[in-house]
């Protein structure tokens, strides 16, 4: 019996067979997979369960923690703001954030926050992973702190801490949490099912990630940058199963919801700005997205890496086309747009696998997508 629910064209058929294969060799316990092309929705596909013991069956609305996919939210939100006249990514935080200046950031842009080289990957104080739950300590903690490292164009991925610092740029601007302003004047703008920060009355649909197997620092020094990034705080794969984590704005990486919402509202960018009849940033604006900024070996995730405006593009590492952008979430989360081939490609699971962006099945779904889509 087919484990696969959902539709596709029959160009995107085979999309239905892959997903039957990870299932049945349990590569996926449950996922979902999405994808757009040309502002027709081609493959809207879920299968699988929401839970290890496979006792609940995926549903087309089951939410799941995507991790660092969030963070292209984030990035939109931003665009939004920059296109509107409120943000400009190359004047200093502090020229929203006062606070900010303290301790040699005064020169620090928003372009740097979007791009993970401001120098504040991580937290100098000790804090514990409830504390990401505490937006007003997590926020004054990071204005207070010396950056890490001072090459503006070395890139050092601020796994958790990016979000809190666009969202607290994003707060300073609007006087709402980005959560809200996400939820507003995006997600209930497309009618689709993603929040940063969930309500308890969606509990009920969400399917626990499945954590993966332990990971190790290697050889890599215990004040490396890669260390200390990742150890403060020290935040393991079981934090999305605790409901302050759900409940709390973290938008750097506990943003819940499946392939059809993060494929309907990251269209956006393969579209350069409008999705379904609604326009969120002019063509001007999205083709700054594809202006690379900074780029070679980060200093958390080791490899090479190329950024726009907070979305990655094509490196040594991912090599994709000039037209497209992607980013993608610990355990295999991923999210692709092509603007050349009009297409978005989304992939959100349960079970992770060892990596913090990504791992190869988001990659194999895309490249079935992307030849069905040249066929």
């Amino acid at each position: 019996m087919s484990q696969v629910q959902g539709t596709t064209t029959e160009k995107f058929a085979g999309l239905v067979d892959h997903l039957e294969k990870t299932l049945a060799n349990d590569e996926d316990v449950g996922a979902s997979i999405a994808v757009y092309h040309h502002e027709e929705l081609v493959a809207d596909l879920w299968g699988g369960y929401r839970d290890e013991a496979k006792t609940t069956p995926w549903d087309r609305d089951t939410l799941v923690n995507v991790w660092s996919t969030t963070k292209t939210m984030t990035f939109l939100v931003a665009l939004m703001l920059y296109d509107r006249g409120e943000l400009d990514f190359n004047l200093p935080v502090a020229t929203y954030w006062p606070e900010f200046a303290a301790n040699g950031k005064a020169d620090i842009e928003v372009r740097h926050l979007m791009n993970h080289c401001a120098g504040l990957s991580g937290w100098h104080e000790s804090i514990s992973p409830e504390d990401l739950a505490d937006w007003e300590l997590a926020i004054s903690l990071l204005a207070a702190q010396a950056p890490w490292w001072e090459d503006r164009s070395m890139t050092g991925y601020h796994a958790l801490t990016q979000g809190f610092l666009l969202g607290e740029v994003v707060r300073r601007i609007t006087g709402t949490t980005i959560g809200q302003f996400f939820k507003s004047e995006v997600a209930d703008v497309l009618g689709v099912d993603f929040y940063i920060g969930l309500p308890e009355s969606e509990e009920h649909r969400v399917s626990l990630v499945i954590p993966p197997p332990p990971e190790s620092f290697g050889d890599s020094a215990p004040d490396s940058i890669m260390v200390r990034t990742l150890t403060s705080p020290l935040l393991d794969a079981t934090a999305p199963r605790n409901r302050w984590w759900r409940a709390a704005e973290i938008p750097a990486a506990n943003g819940h919801g499946n392939a059809f919402s993060v494929a309907t509202i990251q269209q956006v960018m393969a579209n350069n700005g409008h999705a379904n009849g609604h326009r969120f940033f002019s063509e001007k604006t999205g083709d700054t997205v594809f202006q690379r900024q900074v780029g070679g070996v980060d200093q958390v995730l080791g490899v090479d890496m190329s950024f726009g405006l907070g979305y990655g593009l094509s490196s040594s590492y991912v090599p994709v086309g000039p037209r497209s952008c992607f980013w993608g979430g610990y355990g295999g989360s991923l999210i692709m747009m092509d603007q050349e081939l009009g297409l978005t490609i989304s992939y959100m699971m349960n079970k992770m696998q060892v990596g913090l962006t990504g791992d190869t099945r988001g990659g194999e779904i895309s490249l079935l997508a992307a030849v069905a889509a040249m066929s």
